[in-house]
């Protein structure tokens, strides 16, 4: 075999590998949210600020990295990734601006998803009719 050709083929293996991790790694942090949801008399608004604040601690603690590193899109994707990405901009935001930076960090760095969350459900309001829930 073309060592071009075996290139190739290991790259799209890698892929192929890189892809099952982040949705079995994804798959878990979502059964788990499921779990609670379904065992717990928590509420999912309180589970989703809950997945929040553990995605924050354990980038505090160091725990969180390792998992992204690991499981890329897994990881970040689901809601905990979004605590993840506010701790990483205050952490960046506090080095270069100091104290000012744990007020800006976590919105600069979490500003695109924002933005787009916002538009995209002004999109939905416009296609979709409200009504009475009975």
């Amino acid at each position: 075999m073309n060592t071009k050709y075996k290139t190739v083929y290991l790259q799209k293996e890698m892929i192929a590998t890189q892809v099952i991790i982040a949705f079995t790694v994804g798959g878990l942090i979502c059964v788990l949210g499921q779990v609670l949801i379904d065992k717990t008399s928590l509420t999912p608004a309180r589970i989703l600020t809950a997945f929040v604040v553990l995605g924050v601690a354990l980038t505090a603690v160091g725990l969180y990295e390792p998992l992204v590193k690991f499981a890329g899109a897994g990881a970040t994707v689901p809601i905990s990734g979004f605590g993840y990405l506010m701790a990483n901009g205050v952490r960046e935001a506090v080095s270069k601006d100091g104290a000012l930076g744990i007020l800006t960090g976590a919105l600069t760095a979490s500003a695109a998803g924002i933005g787009a969350a916002v538009v995209f459900s002004v999109i939905a309001s416009f296609c979709a009719r409200s009504g009475d829930k009975s």
